[in-house]
């Protein structure tokens, strides 16, 4: 049988070509410089190690709520209180849910709201799966040019908005830039999604890996803890689509925990779709993740901002870079003077076993590449060496 004329043209259209290149060449590599991987590398908290251990222990191993166990829900409402001033036990206009991860939600909210023809407009650069995302929901994503600073600003929103555009997916701290938006500019961007009467999603999935210079004070509801900047913390906030996660802050990537909160109509269209595709998020992912609220990751936020003023101190010496205020990449700009693409750059750090992600796996442009510093200092400081060298031949 020919399965191949099987295949539909949804799947045709996703092209994982560019991340699998990388990692086919570096599988080759004996011991490679890893500065491409996108997850912490410190160790799960043992609280939350623990309050997974017992669930399975306990026999908390079977289907769940499609929206999540009870216990999680509440401590994800009295967090959203704290944190934006959102009171979904009160307010019949307002939901959550957990989600099977960031991707998850993200992937629940694209299949929810668009149509076939719809648009969807992301920043460019771009988290890889947004543009898979609604193609496979049947639409079409709408870059915009965030560069040279990587900020999704009002003003370059606007002139794409069209009759067909859904909503508007807004994402700080950024991946891959690390760009945290301002105050000014998240109210402007919710301000312009009000009047043309669509949704603004806010992808925080780094909402807790922030630095002290992308913290402001009167970020959070109390208007006295700095928190990083969100639409959803402002007046209005609430027409905001939230969704968060609990695998990057925590380090628990592979047990695929998030939530999404937002407007109800909204939520429960998700929830839907979630019951007929992931069902519920892994049970015992559930109750770990309900434990890390409890966990303080100060101390690994602290460190991360320490090696990303090591990063871009060292490579501010051969090129351009946007300093990042969050997350832990730098997306790092190929000297005009070598004439080379991304790619070809990156094919040069590979050869001296240094492994980044060009930059054309994030945009429509290849003048970029992503340096993950979520490694070992001693594994970053050489790869740093190798790629700075590289720079001034």
């Amino acid at each position: 049988m020919n399965t191949e004329r099987l295949i539909s043209d949804r799947a045709r259209a996703v092209d994982a070509s560019g991340i699998r290149r990388i990692f086919n060449l570096a599988a080759k590599l004996e011991d490679p410089i890893n500065l491409s991987i996108g997850q912490p590398d410190f160790a799960v908290a043992d609280e939350i190690k623990k309050a997974a251990i017992e669930a399975i222990d306990q026999d908390k191993n079977g289907y769940t709520l499609t929206r999540g166990i009870d216990p999680l829900l509440k401590k994800i409402n009295q967090h959203l209180k704290f944190d934006l001033g959102w009171d979904t036990d009160n307010n019949d206009n307002l939901e959550s849910f957990v989600t099977s991860g960031t991707s998850g939600g993200l992937t629940l909210a694209f299949l929810a709201l668009m149509g076939q023809g719809d648009e969807a407009i992301i920043p460019d650069p771009y988290f890889a799966m947004y543009p898979y995302m609604a193609t496979i929901a049947g639409g079409k994503a709408v870059r915009c040019d965030t560069y040279p600073d990587f900020r999704m600003t009002a003003e370059r929103v606007e002139p794409l908005i069209t009759e067909k555009t859904k909503f508007v997916l807004y994402n700080s701290p950024g991946n891959p830039s690390g760009v945290v938006g301002t105050v000014d500019e998240c109210r402007d961007l919710l301000d312009l999604c009000r009047s043309k009467s669509v949704l603004l999603i806010s992808d925080e999935i780094y909402d807790e890996f922030t630095f002290k210079d992308g913290l402001t004070d009167v970020a959070k509801s109390d208007g006295k803890t700095p928190r990083c900047p969100s639409p959803a913390r402002l007046e209005g906030g609430e027409d905001v689509l939230l969704i968060r996660g609990f695998g990057k802050t925590y380090g628990i990537t592979g047990w695929r925990s998030g939530y999404a909160a937002g407007p109800a109509p909204v939520i429960d269209a998700m929830t839907r779709i979630h019951q007929y595709t992931y069902v519920c998020t892994p049970s015992m992912a559930q109750w770990g993740s309900l434990a890390a609220f409890d966990v303080d990751m100060t101390p690994h936020v602290d460190d991360f901002e320490s090696r990303r003023d090591m990063v871009v101190a060292r490579l501010s010496e051969v090129t351009e870079v946007s300093v990042p205020q969050g997350a832990f990449y730098v997306f790092v700009k190929v000297p005009e003077r070598l004439g080379l693409t991304s790619n070809q750059f990156v094919d040069r750090c590979l050869a001296r076993e240094v492994m980044v992600i060009p930059g054309s796996v994030f945009s429509d442009r290849d003048t970029h590449f992503r340096v993950s510093f979520s490694a070992p200092r001693a594994k970053i400081e050489q790869g740093l060496d190798i790629i700075c060298d590289l720079m001034q031949a």
